[in-house]
């Protein structure tokens, strides 16, 4: 999937399904936000008073209208600390532990990127400290 992007890319995936892309960025953290932000946004439209099954005669509708104008559900807070086993994947090495701060924020538990760089002991201290499985595949996809 992140194969398939512009270079400096990231993807949080659940259950085999992209929740969030981010590809391009300058930096990897900001590759990592605004992905985290597009899996929030996939979880959100999942809370009770948004799915079909929490919402009956055009609730859904006005409910997701609002998601999508203002970023906001009754109760999003607790909900968004809800999300849990997601999976965060790098074409790159991530090169701070901050992505993993950050990547944590969004429920990601897995983390597979290629490794190599000069922080990766930093990045697996961090991934240790908050219980993230750490994967490093050895392969970078992207090209310069």
């Amino acid at each position: 999937m992140v194969r398939h992007t512009r270079s400096n890319s990231v993807a949080y995936v659940r259950d085999g399904m992209a929740l969030g892309i981010g590809a391009g960025q300058q930096s990897r953290v900001d590759c990592t936000r605004l992905a985290g932000g597009k899996a929030d946004t996939w979880w959100l439209r999942r809370h009770p008073a948004v799915s079909p099954a929490g919402a009956a005669g055009g609730v859904q509708e006005r409910v997701a209208a609002q998601l999508d104008r203002a970023g906001r559900v009754p109760g999003a807070a607790g909900w968004l600390g809800t999300l849990d086993r997601v999976a965060f994947v790098s074409d790159g090495a991530l090169p701070f532990a901050d992505n993993v701060e950050e990547a944590a924020r969004h429920g990601v538990r897995y983390i597979a990127e290629p490794g190599g760089s000069i922080r990766s002991a930093a990045v697996l201290r961090e991934c240790e400290r908050r219980g993230i499985a750490l994967v490093r595949t050895g392969v970078r996809l992207f090209r310069h």
